[in-house]
Parts: C-alpha cells; structure tokens; sequence
C-alpha cells in the first residue's frame, strides 16, 4: 500500500469514526421557515425535480466527494453509483490522483458509468496539484477514465498545511485554474473542503471561469481534526485541534455569496443533516446540496442503504416545501425564512 492509499484509509476510518467533526454548527439550526398552516398543496404533486447547470436531476442531491483509494471505495463507489442511477441523483467522485499515478482504480474507471449511464458524475482533482505535477492533460484523463460530466476542483488548504509533506504551495493555482476551465471541455466546478468558500474568493472563481462552487463550509467534517488524529505526533494532533473549527459555516457561506452573485450555480455542502437542511440551503440559493460523512455509513454497507438514506433526505426535503406551501423548489426558494 502507498502512502497516498494509507493516507486516504486513514481519512475513511477517521470519518466513519465520527470524531473528526467540526464543534461549530452549520448554522442552518438559526434558522427557520414560516409555517403555513394552509399550504393549498397536494404533497403527491410536489416537484422536486431540478437543473443543475446542464444537468436534469430527479431531486437535487449530490453524492459529495469522499473516497481516492482504498479497496474499500470499490464497494462504496458501487453503491453510490447505483443508488444515483435508480434516485436520479448526482454523483461526485473522490480525489482520482491515485488512480492516475497507479495501476489501481479503485472504482473510479469505466464501470462506474456503465453502473449509471444516465447520472451527472463529477470528476475530482486537487487544484493544488495543477502547480505541483499535474496538468490539463491529466486532468483530461481524470474525465475520460470515468466518462465524467464535469470536474471538481478542491480547494485544501488548511488540510495541506496540517498534513505531513502536504502540498503547501498554492502560489499560482488561481491561475492554473484559470487556464484550465476553456480547454477542458466540461464544466469545471471549485470546492472547498469543509472550510468555507467567502464572497471575495468566489468572485475570484467566476473570474477565472468556473461554472459553479461548492461552497463546502463548516459544520461538518473538520479535515483539520481528521489530520490532527492521523499523527502520532503530539504537536500535531494539538495543531489539529487548534484548527478544528476553522471556517466559515455553510449557511453563512451561502448567504453572502448568493447576496454577491446571484447568477451563480452553488453546491451547498458541510454539514447538511438532512432535507429540512437542504431546504434551507436551497431557500438561501443553493441549487444542489451535497452530503458526504452522513451518507458514508450507508455506502458502506450497500445500495439499498444508501436508497433508504436518499429517499429519507427526500421525504424531509418534501415535507418541508409542503408546511412552507411550496410545489416546486423554485416556490420553495421564495418562501419565508426568519433568522
């Protein structure tokens, strides 16, 4: 096994463990919708259909990025896979670094798409790794090895400078992203990690010509905890925690850059719970919302598991556009929100 492999082993069972969380909330539990006792709504008539840039979604739901190893993401890219293509949701694939320096795919090659042939799926790169040993044409490779729709690009930092010989020179990379978004020939999305995108940076990404940001805030996963608890050094497991609650929270996140720039498609993810969640990311501008850690248990046991999350998030989600008296998400994302 590689570093890089042990590496990402480390980051799943960490994850799965449940304590690598952010202490911070999310910041959507400050929030609340007017009730509407007399929503005039038939709740089997409810839409919850949507698009996402090109993309026709079924409900607007991202399987987010969480594996780039182990043998273990064969399993649990299967089953995100099916369940996509029978929930008619998106899916984004983990970092594909390793399966372009390796021989081992991991279950990022071409049987994903032959697992859901009618899907978006979300190629997954380091931005950080387009000044330091990657380019256009890997990046080219990392969407034909799984047929992808589109390219993340995430965005690390924190997590690079807690991480030993992380990649810490990120001198150039607005750059490099720049160069690469019209000769890439898909869109190209830019996400965070679990720290947060502000207003300023996002204008600098529509600068540079992406199509849509992740904003990936804080409220979930604390990649600063997760490498803190990979180390055995005990400076570093306390620089870890020092860091843990790093970020701007995903509700913030999402207001403030929707204020910004209206026009531009965001991903709402960072500890989103549930649909009631999702459906006040979507009221604050959010056109798809993303889980990654909530739905990892369940990618680990089967697809019929993580169906019964999705349809879970999706009756939540429903039931909320059916107390705010809203048919579509369109009506949704003009019902009254207080907070």
């Amino acid at each position: 096994m590689t570093d890089i492999e042990r590496r990402k082993r480390d980051h799943l069972d960490i994850v799965l463990s449940g304590t690598a969380s952010h202490t911070m909330p999310a910041g959507f539990d400050a929030l609340s919708f007017e009730h509407n006792a007399l929503p005039e709504v038939d709740f089997d008539q409810i839409d919850l259909s949507s698009q996402f840039l090109s993309f026709s979604l079924r409900i607007p739901f991202l399987a987010s990025s969480m594996t780039g190893g182990p043998v273990e993401s064969v399993t649990i890219n299967r089953a995100l896979a099916e369940a996509a293509q029978h929930c008619g949701f998106a899916m984004g694939v983990g970092s594909q670094r390793i399966a372009l320096t390796t021989d081992e795919t991991h279950g990022l090659g071409r049987d994903l798409r032959r697992l859901a042939p009618d899907i978006p799926i979300f190629g997954n790169l380091g931005a950080v790794q387009l000044v330091n040993g990657m380019g256009i044409d890997d990046a080219r490779r990392a969407i034909d090895a799984i047929e992808a729709n589109a390219l993340i690009l995430h965005l690390n930092p924190l997590q690079e400078a807690l991480q030993k010989g992380g990649d810490i020179n990120f001198k150039g990379v607005a750059q490099a992203i720049e160069q690469l978004v019209p000769r890439i020939g898909v869109p190209v999305i830019v996400k965070e990690v679990g720290s947060g995108i502000s207003a300023a940076v996002a204008k600098r990404l529509i600068e540079c010509g992406v199509a849509a940001v992740d904003v990936a805030g804080a409220g979930g996963t604390s990649w600063a905890a997760v490498e803190g608890k990979r180390s055995a050094e005990t400076k570093d497991q306390s620089l870890g925690e020092i860091f843990r609650d790093w970020g701007i929270p995903t509700a913030q996140c999402l207001a403030e850059i929707h204020s910004a720039h209206p026009t531009l498609p965001l991903i709402a993810s960072g500890g989103i719970r549930h649909g009631l969640d999702a459906a006040k990311a979507i009221r604050l501008g959010a056109g798809l919302v993303g889980q990654a850690a909530a739905l990892l248990p369940a990618a680990t046991q089967s697809t019929e598991a993580v169906i019964a999350h999705v349809e879970t998030f999706e009756r939540a989600l429903k039931i909320a556009c059916f107390v705010t008296g809203s048919t579509s998400l369109a009506e949704l994302r003009n019902a009254p929100l207080r907070g």
